[in-house]
Protein backbone atom coordinates (compact mmCIF):
# COMPACT_ATOMS: atom_id res chain seq x y z
CA UNK A 1 0.00 0.00 0.00
CA UNK A 2 1.28 3.52 -1.12
CA UNK A 3 1.87 5.43 2.07
CA UNK A 4 1.63 9.88 1.38
CA UNK A 5 3.44 12.19 3.42
CA UNK A 6 0.91 14.86 3.14
CA UNK A 7 2.84 18.29 4.89
CA UNK A 8 -0.22 20.33 6.02
CA UNK A 9 0.25 24.40 6.19
CA UNK A 10 -1.49 26.87 7.54
CA UNK A 11 -1.02 30.27 8.74
CA UNK A 12 -1.35 30.95 12.49
CA UNK A 13 -2.91 34.02 14.79
CA UNK A 14 0.14 35.25 15.95
CA UNK A 15 -0.46 39.37 15.63
CA UNK A 16 0.48 41.92 13.85
CA UNK A 17 2.55 39.42 11.75
CA UNK A 18 1.00 35.50 11.29
CA UNK A 19 3.09 33.14 11.05
CA UNK A 20 3.58 29.94 8.92
CA UNK A 21 2.87 26.28 10.45
CA UNK A 22 2.94 23.03 9.25
CA UNK A 23 2.57 19.09 10.43
CA UNK A 24 2.25 15.86 8.64
CA UNK A 25 -0.50 13.41 7.94
CA UNK A 26 -0.09 9.86 6.45
CA UNK A 27 -2.53 9.07 3.83
CA UNK A 28 -2.68 5.29 2.76
CA UNK A 29 -3.76 6.23 -1.17
CA UNK A 30 -2.08 8.68 -4.27
CA UNK A 31 -3.50 12.06 -4.55
CA UNK A 32 -4.70 13.19 -7.39
CA UNK A 33 -7.14 15.59 -6.63
CA UNK A 34 -8.24 17.95 -3.53
CA UNK A 35 -11.07 15.34 -2.73
CA UNK A 36 -8.18 12.83 -2.55
CA UNK A 37 -7.13 15.24 0.84
CA UNK A 38 -9.15 15.10 4.09
CA UNK A 39 -9.48 17.89 6.30
CA UNK A 40 -7.93 17.81 9.41
CA UNK A 41 -7.35 19.66 12.88
CA UNK A 42 -5.37 21.24 15.17
CA UNK A 43 -4.81 22.70 18.86
CA UNK A 44 -5.34 25.95 18.30
CA UNK A 45 -3.97 27.33 21.66
CA UNK A 46 -0.82 26.36 20.49
CA UNK A 47 -0.86 28.92 17.68
CA UNK A 48 -3.09 31.91 19.26
CA UNK A 49 -6.07 30.68 17.28
CA UNK A 50 -8.09 29.54 20.48
CA UNK A 51 -8.52 28.68 23.75
CA UNK A 52 -7.47 25.83 25.92
CA UNK A 53 -10.89 24.75 26.95
CA UNK A 54 -12.29 24.84 23.24
CA UNK A 55 -8.99 24.28 20.89
CA UNK A 56 -9.63 22.37 17.99
CA UNK A 57 -9.51 24.21 15.04
CA UNK A 58 -9.98 22.56 11.21
CA UNK A 59 -7.42 22.78 8.67
CA UNK A 60 -9.38 22.97 5.15
CA UNK A 61 -7.12 21.70 1.87
CA UNK A 62 -7.45 24.24 -0.84
CA UNK A 63 -4.25 23.55 -2.93
CA UNK A 64 -1.35 21.53 -2.99
CA UNK A 65 1.71 20.79 -5.07
CA UNK A 66 4.13 18.11 -5.24
CA UNK A 67 6.63 18.02 -2.01
CA UNK A 68 10.31 18.33 -3.82
CA UNK A 69 11.87 17.12 -0.69
CA UNK A 70 10.21 14.65 0.51
CA UNK A 71 9.90 13.68 -3.30
CA UNK A 72 7.14 11.29 -5.02
CA UNK A 73 4.16 10.71 -4.19
CA UNK A 74 4.28 13.38 -1.13
CA UNK A 75 2.90 16.59 -1.29
CA UNK A 76 2.75 19.81 0.34
CA UNK A 77 -0.90 20.84 1.11
CA UNK A 78 -1.97 24.42 1.98
CA UNK A 79 -5.10 24.78 4.02
CA UNK A 80 -7.62 27.25 5.32
CA UNK A 81 -8.60 27.20 9.19
CA UNK A 82 -12.13 26.98 9.73
CA UNK A 83 -13.60 26.70 13.58
CA UNK A 84 -14.82 23.79 14.94
CA UNK A 85 -18.66 24.71 13.34
CA UNK A 86 -17.76 24.89 10.04
CA UNK A 87 -17.29 29.24 9.80
CA UNK A 88 -13.77 30.82 8.37
CA UNK A 89 -11.65 31.52 11.07
CA UNK A 90 -10.90 35.10 11.82
CA UNK A 91 -7.27 34.84 10.79
CA UNK A 92 -8.52 32.91 7.57
CA UNK A 93 -7.66 36.10 5.45
CA UNK A 94 -8.15 33.82 2.18
CA UNK A 95 -11.46 33.71 2.64
CA UNK A 96 -11.93 37.16 2.21
CA UNK A 97 -9.91 36.76 -0.91
CA UNK A 98 -12.04 34.30 -2.17
CA UNK A 99 -15.12 36.12 -1.47
CA UNK A 100 -13.77 39.62 -3.39
CA UNK A 101 -12.07 37.52 -6.23
CA UNK A 102 -15.45 35.65 -6.94
CA UNK A 103 -17.24 38.67 -6.84
CA UNK A 104 -15.61 41.22 -8.74
CA UNK A 105 -14.22 38.04 -11.71
CA UNK A 106 -14.91 40.16 -14.39
CA UNK A 107 -11.95 42.85 -13.45
CA UNK A 108 -9.49 39.48 -14.27
CA UNK A 109 -7.07 40.62 -11.69
CA UNK A 110 -3.37 39.58 -12.69
CA UNK A 111 0.03 39.86 -9.83
CA UNK A 112 3.47 39.34 -9.60
CA UNK A 113 5.17 39.44 -6.32
CA UNK A 114 8.63 40.19 -6.05
CA UNK A 115 9.33 38.46 -2.24
CA UNK A 116 12.60 40.16 -0.82
CA UNK A 117 14.05 38.53 2.03
CA UNK A 118 17.08 38.48 4.31
CA UNK A 119 19.35 35.60 5.27
CA UNK A 120 20.52 35.60 9.13
CA UNK A 121 23.46 33.79 10.81
CA UNK A 122 23.43 32.12 14.02
CA UNK A 123 24.34 35.04 15.82
CA UNK A 124 22.45 37.19 14.85
CA UNK A 125 24.08 39.05 11.59
CA UNK A 126 22.91 39.06 8.22
CA UNK A 127 24.86 37.04 5.83
CA UNK A 128 27.79 39.06 4.64
CA UNK A 129 27.97 40.87 7.93
CA UNK A 130 31.32 40.62 9.62
CA UNK A 131 31.41 39.94 13.39
CA UNK A 132 31.66 43.51 14.54
CA UNK A 133 30.89 46.45 12.58
CA UNK A 134 29.66 46.19 8.80
CA UNK A 135 30.45 45.40 5.10
CA UNK A 136 31.49 48.14 2.45
CA UNK A 137 28.33 50.22 1.62
CA UNK A 138 25.35 49.11 -0.48
CA UNK A 139 27.00 49.08 -4.48
CA UNK A 140 28.30 45.71 -5.24
CA UNK A 141 25.55 43.33 -4.01
CA UNK A 142 22.70 43.83 -6.59
CA UNK A 143 22.41 41.22 -8.79
CA UNK A 144 26.34 40.86 -8.12
CA UNK A 145 28.80 37.92 -8.38
CA UNK A 146 31.33 36.48 -6.51
CA UNK A 147 32.15 35.78 -2.66
CA UNK A 148 33.10 39.34 -1.81
CA UNK A 149 29.60 40.23 -2.77
CA UNK A 150 27.25 37.29 -2.77
CA UNK A 151 26.04 35.69 0.60
CA UNK A 152 23.91 32.31 1.31
CA UNK A 153 23.70 31.63 -2.72
CA UNK A 154 23.49 27.76 -1.99
CA UNK A 155 20.65 28.14 -0.22
CA UNK A 156 18.84 30.51 -2.77
CA UNK A 157 19.42 27.97 -5.71
CA UNK A 158 18.33 25.01 -3.83
CA UNK A 159 14.90 26.95 -3.38
CA UNK A 160 14.44 28.19 -6.65
CA UNK A 161 14.97 24.40 -7.50
CA UNK A 162 12.96 23.16 -4.98
CA UNK A 163 10.17 25.93 -5.89
CA UNK A 164 10.29 24.84 -9.68
CA UNK A 165 9.93 21.20 -8.61
CA UNK A 166 6.92 22.15 -6.42
CA UNK A 167 5.63 23.62 -9.83
CA UNK A 168 5.37 26.81 -8.65
CA UNK A 169 5.50 29.29 -11.12
CA UNK A 170 8.38 31.69 -9.92
CA UNK A 171 9.76 33.84 -12.67
CA UNK A 172 13.03 34.77 -11.38
CA UNK A 173 15.77 35.34 -8.51
CA UNK A 174 18.45 38.09 -7.74
CA UNK A 175 20.34 39.29 -4.99
CA UNK A 176 19.29 42.27 -3.48
CA UNK A 177 20.91 46.18 -2.44
CA UNK A 178 21.65 44.83 1.03
CA UNK A 179 24.49 41.90 1.51
CA UNK A 180 22.25 38.64 2.30
CA UNK A 181 19.48 39.75 0.61
CA UNK A 182 17.61 38.08 -1.96
CA UNK A 183 14.54 38.17 -3.78
CA UNK A 184 12.51 35.34 -6.01
CA UNK A 185 9.10 36.42 -8.09
CA UNK A 186 6.13 34.26 -8.23
CA UNK A 187 3.71 34.79 -10.92
CA UNK A 188 1.68 36.34 -13.20
CA UNK A 189 -1.21 34.97 -12.02
CA UNK A 190 -4.91 35.49 -10.24
CA UNK A 191 -5.09 36.41 -6.56
CA UNK A 192 -5.54 33.24 -5.20
CA UNK A 193 -3.43 31.41 -6.88
CA UNK A 194 -0.30 33.55 -6.47
CA UNK A 195 -1.03 33.84 -2.86
CA UNK A 196 -0.84 30.67 -2.25
CA UNK A 197 2.46 30.15 -4.32
CA UNK A 198 3.82 32.53 -2.68
CA UNK A 199 2.89 31.38 1.00
CA UNK A 200 4.09 27.91 -0.18
CA UNK A 201 7.43 29.51 -1.38
CA UNK A 202 7.66 30.89 1.74
CA UNK A 203 7.57 27.85 3.77
CA UNK A 204 9.70 26.13 1.13
CA UNK A 205 12.49 29.00 1.74
CA UNK A 206 12.18 28.70 5.89
CA UNK A 207 12.47 24.62 5.44
CA UNK A 208 15.09 24.07 3.31
CA UNK A 209 17.34 26.99 5.65
CA UNK A 210 16.94 24.84 8.26
CA UNK A 211 19.48 22.28 6.59
CA UNK A 212 21.81 25.29 6.14
CA UNK A 213 21.93 26.85 9.30
CA UNK A 214 20.41 29.75 8.72
CA UNK A 215 17.07 31.69 9.94
CA UNK A 216 14.84 33.87 7.23
CA UNK A 217 13.25 36.87 8.20
CA UNK A 218 10.94 38.73 5.97
CA UNK A 219 11.06 41.62 8.11
CA UNK A 220 10.67 45.07 6.42
CA UNK A 221 13.77 46.72 7.89
CA UNK A 222 15.99 43.87 8.88
CA UNK A 223 19.19 46.25 9.61
CA UNK A 224 18.61 49.96 10.79
CA UNK A 225 20.85 52.57 9.21
CA UNK A 226 21.42 53.26 5.59
CA UNK A 227 20.71 49.79 4.59
CA UNK A 228 17.85 49.63 1.66
CA UNK A 229 14.67 47.32 3.43
CA UNK A 230 12.88 44.67 2.42
CA UNK A 231 9.65 44.76 0.50
CA UNK A 232 7.28 43.09 -1.68
CA UNK A 233 6.46 44.91 -4.41
CA UNK A 234 3.15 44.02 -6.31
CA UNK A 235 3.06 43.93 -10.36
CA UNK A 236 -1.07 44.21 -10.65
CA UNK A 237 -2.93 44.57 -13.72
CA UNK A 238 -6.72 44.53 -14.55
CA UNK A 239 -8.11 43.83 -18.22
CA UNK A 240 -9.00 47.25 -18.43
CA UNK A 241 -4.93 47.99 -17.85
CA UNK A 242 -4.03 45.13 -20.73
CA UNK A 243 -6.00 46.64 -23.03
CA UNK A 244 -5.23 48.83 -25.73
CA UNK A 245 -4.94 52.37 -24.34
CA UNK A 246 -4.98 50.52 -20.74
CA UNK A 247 -2.30 53.46 -19.48
CA UNK A 248 -5.60 55.74 -18.95
CA UNK A 249 -6.90 52.96 -16.55
CA UNK A 250 -3.71 53.02 -14.95
CA UNK A 251 -3.31 56.42 -14.28
CA UNK A 252 -7.02 56.30 -12.84
CA UNK A 253 -6.06 53.48 -10.79
CA UNK A 254 -3.42 55.50 -9.07
CA UNK A 255 -5.84 58.29 -8.58
CA UNK A 256 -7.76 55.79 -6.74
CA UNK A 257 -4.99 54.06 -4.49
CA UNK A 258 -4.43 58.13 -3.83
CA UNK A 259 -7.68 58.03 -2.28
CA UNK A 260 -7.51 55.04 -0.12
CA UNK A 261 -3.79 54.99 0.40
CA UNK A 262 -4.26 54.54 4.19
CA UNK A 263 -6.48 51.27 3.78
CA UNK A 264 -4.00 49.68 1.53
CA UNK A 265 -0.72 50.55 4.04
CA UNK A 266 -3.38 49.35 6.87
CA UNK A 267 -2.52 45.66 5.83
CA UNK A 268 1.16 46.52 4.14
CA UNK A 269 2.79 44.74 7.12
CA UNK A 270 3.49 45.77 10.17
CA UNK A 271 6.56 48.20 10.94
CA UNK A 272 6.25 49.33 7.61
CA UNK A 273 6.81 52.65 8.40
CA UNK A 274 10.88 51.52 9.56
CA UNK A 275 11.19 50.68 5.75
CA UNK A 276 8.53 53.53 4.46
CA UNK A 277 10.68 56.30 4.89
CA UNK A 278 11.55 58.40 1.56
CA UNK A 279 15.11 57.20 1.54
CA UNK A 280 16.67 53.58 -0.31
CA UNK A 281 14.27 53.51 -2.85
CA UNK A 282 10.74 54.21 -1.55
CA UNK A 283 8.09 56.85 -1.20
CA UNK A 284 7.22 58.18 2.64
CA UNK A 285 4.65 56.23 4.05
CA UNK A 286 2.65 59.36 4.86
CA UNK A 287 2.80 60.36 0.85
CA UNK A 288 1.33 59.06 -2.13
CA UNK A 289 2.89 59.87 -5.57
CA UNK A 290 3.44 57.56 -8.82
CA UNK A 291 5.41 57.69 -11.69
CA UNK A 292 7.06 56.44 -14.49
CA UNK A 293 10.08 54.59 -14.07
CA UNK A 294 10.40 56.00 -10.60
CA UNK A 295 11.79 53.68 -7.98
CA UNK A 296 10.80 56.49 -5.61
CA UNK A 297 7.52 56.33 -5.72
CA UNK A 298 4.36 55.05 -4.08
CA UNK A 299 3.69 52.99 -7.51
CA UNK A 300 6.11 52.80 -10.34
CA UNK A 301 4.48 52.64 -13.98
CA UNK A 302 7.51 50.41 -15.93
CA UNK A 303 8.80 52.14 -18.89
CA UNK A 304 7.70 49.25 -21.30
CA UNK A 305 4.19 49.92 -20.06
CA UNK A 306 4.38 53.54 -20.83
CA UNK A 307 5.63 53.05 -24.10
CA UNK A 308 3.38 50.58 -25.12
CA UNK A 309 0.24 52.73 -23.30
CA UNK A 310 -1.16 49.45 -21.87
CA UNK A 311 0.50 47.07 -19.38
CA UNK A 312 0.70 47.29 -15.76
CA UNK A 313 1.99 48.85 -12.31
CA UNK A 314 4.14 48.34 -9.82
CA UNK A 315 2.90 49.21 -6.35
CA UNK A 316 5.79 49.62 -3.85
CA UNK A 317 4.57 50.02 -0.85
CA UNK A 318 3.97 46.62 0.37
CA UNK A 319 6.53 45.14 2.86
CA UNK A 320 8.21 41.95 2.60
CA UNK A 321 6.07 40.31 5.66
CA UNK A 322 2.86 41.57 4.24
CA UNK A 323 0.25 38.56 3.75
CA UNK A 324 -0.92 38.59 -0.35
CA UNK A 325 -4.22 37.40 0.57
CA UNK A 326 -4.91 40.49 2.25
CA UNK A 327 -3.00 42.62 -0.26
CA UNK A 328 -4.45 41.06 -3.47
CA UNK A 329 -7.84 41.57 -1.99
CA UNK A 330 -7.36 45.27 -1.12
CA UNK A 331 -5.94 46.33 -4.42
CA UNK A 332 -8.86 44.40 -6.37
CA UNK A 333 -11.56 45.68 -3.99
CA UNK A 334 -9.59 49.64 -4.49
CA UNK A 335 -10.19 49.25 -8.32
CA UNK A 336 -13.67 47.38 -8.50
CA UNK A 337 -15.45 49.18 -6.59
CA UNK A 338 -15.21 52.49 -8.22
CA UNK A 339 -16.23 50.75 -11.47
Amino acid sequence: MTKVKAEYIWLDGQKPTAQLRSKTKILDKEVWSLSDIPDWGFDGSSTMQAEGSFSDCQLKPVFFVPDPIRGNPHILVMCEVYNSDGTAHASNTRARLREVSEKYKDEQAWFGIEQEYTLFKANGKPLGFPESGFPGPQGPYYCGVGADNIFGRALVEAHLEASIKAGLLISGINAEVMPGQWEFQVGPLEGLAVADQLWVGRWLLHRLAEDYGISVSIYPKPVLGDWNGAGAHVNFSTRSMRADGGLMAIEAACARFSQNHAEHIAVYGADNDKRLTGKHETAHISQFRFGISDRGASIRIPMATAHKKSGYLEDRRPAANMDPYQVCARLIETIAVAN
